[in-house]
């Protein structure tokens, strides 16, 4: 699976506004008697919490909206407004096991708790009381309708004032001029059978069956440009190259806006950091490698550090948000859990594009890949080699002005 195609991400007015409206119009209903008794609120969520059934329904917080979803309610009712004609479009037969036909909050709920906690079929069924095959089905049919409706929620800038304050904010981390994105991988780890052969393009240096996910990520932990679905076995310069934002990048299709003066003589164009499993490139800026190193080496590789740890703790907060791609998934089917892992992207998006305040009881990582090992590129380009001392040299004063 390629990399997101572009789409113009929606302003954050628009989104408020969609939001507001769906809030007043769809979370509740009010009922007033014909003798004139003043309205009491019937809330979905009133109805839908009395059926939590299991260990989720022993839980003190099990009543609470937000321990269960771990999602603010105006976060749930815009995911709502977002896939409801997609998911509504076709006629389906899905109900619980006492033959309720199921709306599309329960249906929405449904595919988020799968989503959110990662716990099996069987267990969301008996905790919400429905059978197997119909949790499968609505989660699958979620993550086909997020893919149509949700895909404006993860894009590459589209204009020059947006790219600019993200340059702006990456700067103010550890004084890096013109960086556009931070790039890093993680590994969805699986149970396969070890007695199919075809398998094995899925065992990595780990000794895990595992696929990768390779995100680029913003200032604010926000997924830019994402590509899942390569085999674990692949290393991360080959993901790259293999992806469409190496492609573009490299025709000049992308990382092609203003350049900075950083001296007279030099100018530095726009560019992402990754850590050493990548290759060096005009566009992308990894930290010095070997032993060694000088103190000004040493220097540059602290401040690419500190910045890179952007995408290490978006990629942690997927994880540990959307943990039905933590841990090791049972049996997935490979070609399904791109689109997975592609949906649990984008709801990460809508958390930050939505200002969802409950993440932020969240506590952060940088931890994302446990038990992984950094991988080393040897390759590299020539004039990028020197064109990173220069911004070496410029982040420690030491480049004639």
């Amino acid at each position: 699976m390629g990399p997101v195609r572009p789409f113009k991400r929606i302003k954050k007015a628009a989104v408020k506004k969609a939001v507001d409206h769906n809030v007043l119009h769809s979370s509740s209903a009010i009922v007033a008697s014909s003798l004139g008794s003043q309205p009491r609120p019937l809330d979905w969520w009133d109805e839908f919490s009395q059926r939590i059934s299991g260990s989720l329904s022993l839980s003190k917080d099990s009543r609470s909206f937000e321990s269960v979803f771990r999602i603010s309610r105006k976060t749930f009712d815009y995911i709502c407004s977002l896939v409801k004609e997609d998911m509504m479009a076709r006629q389906s037969s899905f109900a619980d096991i006492s033959g309720k036909p199921l709306s599309l909050n329960d249906q929405v709920a449904v595919a988020l708790r799968r989503l959110s906690s990662g716990e099996s079929l069987s267990i969301i069924g008996d905790t919400f009381g429905m059978n197997q095959s119909t949790v499968s089905h609505i989660t699958w049919r979620f993550v086909e309708a997020m893919e149509e409706r949700g895909l404006h929620h993860l894009s590459w800038p589209s204009t020059e004032a947006e790219m600019e304050q993200i340059k702006s904010k990456f700067k103010k981390i550890r004084g890096l001029p013109n960086c556009c994105g931070a790039i890093d991988i993680t590994h969805v780890v699986m149970t396969l059978p070890t007695t199919d052969p075809s398998n094995n393009v899925w065992f990595d240096q780990e000794k895990n069956y595992s696929m990768v996910l390779q995100a680029i990520v913003d200032p604010d932990m926000r997924f830019r440009d994402v590509i899942a679905g390569w085999p674990g076995s692949l290393s991360d310069a080959i993901v790259l190259r293999n992806s469409g934002f190496f492609r573009l990048s490299e025709e000049g299709n992308r990382l092609n806006g203003k350049k900075v003066n950083i001296s007279k003589e030099t100018e530095i164009r726009e560019y992402i950091i990754g850590d050493a499993g990548f290759p060096l490139l005009p566009w992308l800026f990894t930290p010095y490698q070997g032993k060694g190193l000088s103190v000004l080496q040493l220097e540059f590789n602290k401040r690419h550090a500190a910045t890179r740890m952007v995408a290490q703790m978006a990629l942690a907060r997927l994880k540990e948000m959307w943990r039905i791609i933590n841990g090791v998934m049972w049996m997935p089917d490979k070609n399904k859990l791109p689109r997975i892992v592609l949906v649990c992207c984008l709801l990460h998006n809508i958390l930050i594009d939505l200002e969802d305040d409950v993440v932020d009881d969240m506590s952060l990582s940088h931890h994302h890949d446990t038990g992984y090992h950094r991988q080393n590129s040897d390759s590299f380009d020539q004039s990028a080699l020197v064109t990173r001392d220069e911004l070496n040299l410029y982040l420690t004063g030491k480049l004639s002005p």
